[in-house]
C-alpha cells in the first residue's frame, strides 16, 4: 500500500513559493530521506506533512486517501527537552495525549502499548529512571518511544542523529531499520546523508531550483566520526 503520495504540491508563504511542483509516493514500510540546504523547504514540507501548512496547489494523501493521519512526530534535539523533568515512563506514556483523546486519564491500552514502544526500542530497563539523567542516546530512544505512542503507522524523524556520538548514531539507524520490519513508514530529515543511506529506501533531495526524488543505494558507511550498521 502507498503511505504517502504528494501530487504536484505547492508550499509558498505570501507570494513567494517555496517549493514547487513537489510529486512523489512512498511504500508502507519504507524509509525516505529527505535532504537539501537551508533555505530549500525542508522545515515547510516537514509543516505540511504534519498539517501544519495549507499548500497552496495540490495535496498530499495518506494511506490511499486519509488526508488527515496520525503521524509520530519527533523534533530536533533541544536543551529544553534535555532537561525535561519526568521519568521515562511519564515522557513515553505522554505520547498518547496526540491522538486527540478527550479522556482525562490513561487506559490500561494505553499503557499496554507504551510498554510495548519501550520494548521495541529496548529501554524497558529505563522506564523508572528520569528523563534528564540519560545519555542522548537514550533520550532520543524515549522520544521516539513517545512518538510511536501518538502514530499508527507513519512517523516523521527531523535530524534525529544531531549531535549524537558515533556510537549512538548507529544504535539509532538500527532502531529505524526495527521500525521498518514492524511495518511502520519512516519520513527522515537529515544532513547526515552518507548514514542515512544505510537505512533510507527513497532519496529526496530538496533544491532552489527544484528537487530529485530517487532510489536510494543503502550500505554501510565506515570511516571516522560516520556510522556503521
Amino acid at each position: 500500500m502507498t503511505a504517502i503520495e504528494c501530487k504536484d504540491l505547492w508550499l509558498s508563504y505570501g507570494s513567494a513559493s517555496v517549493i514547487e511542483g513537489l510529486s512523489f509516493s512512498l511504500e508502507s514500510g519504507k524509509c525516505l530521506c529527505i535532504a537539501g540546504e537551508n533555505g530549500t523547504g525542508k522545515s515547510t514540507l516537514i509543516k505540511a506533512l504534519l498539517g501544519l501548512k495549507e499548500a497552496s496547489r495540490g495535496e498530499i494523501v495518506f494511506f490511499g486517501g486519509e488526508k488527515k493521519h496520525g503521524i509520530g512526530y519527533l523534533p530536533q534535539r533541544s536543551d529544553a527537552q534535555s532537561d525535561f523533568p519526568a521519568s521515562v515512563w511519564e515522557v513515553v506514556l505522554s505520547g498518547k495525549l496526540n491522538n486527540g483523546r478527550r479522556l482525562p486519564f490513561y487506559t490500561k491500552k494505553d499503557k499496554e502499548e507504551a510498554e510495548k514502544k519501550l520494548e521495541l526500542l529496548d529501554i524497558f530497563r529505563l522506564k523508572d529512571k528520569s528523563f534528564a539523567e540519560l545519555s542522548g542516546g537514550q533520550q532520543q530512544r524515549v522520544l521516539l518511544a513517545r512518538a510511536l505512542c501518538a502514530a499508527t503507522q507513519l512517523i516523521l524523524l527531523d535530524e534525529p542523529v544531531a549531535g549524537l556520538d558515533p556510537t549512538a548514531t548507529s544504535e539509532f539507524y538500527k532502531i529505524i531499520h526495527r521500525l521498518k520490519d514492524e511495518g511502520i513508514t519512516v519520513i527522515m530529515v537529515s544532513h547526515d546523508i552518507h548514514c542515512a543511506l544505510a537505512v533510507a529506501d527513497k532519496l529526496l533531495i530538496l533544491r532552489n531550483d527544484g528537487y530529485s526524488f530517487t532510489d536510494a543505494a543503502p550500505h554501510e558507511h565506515d570511516h571516522e566520526g560516520g556510522c556503521k550498521i
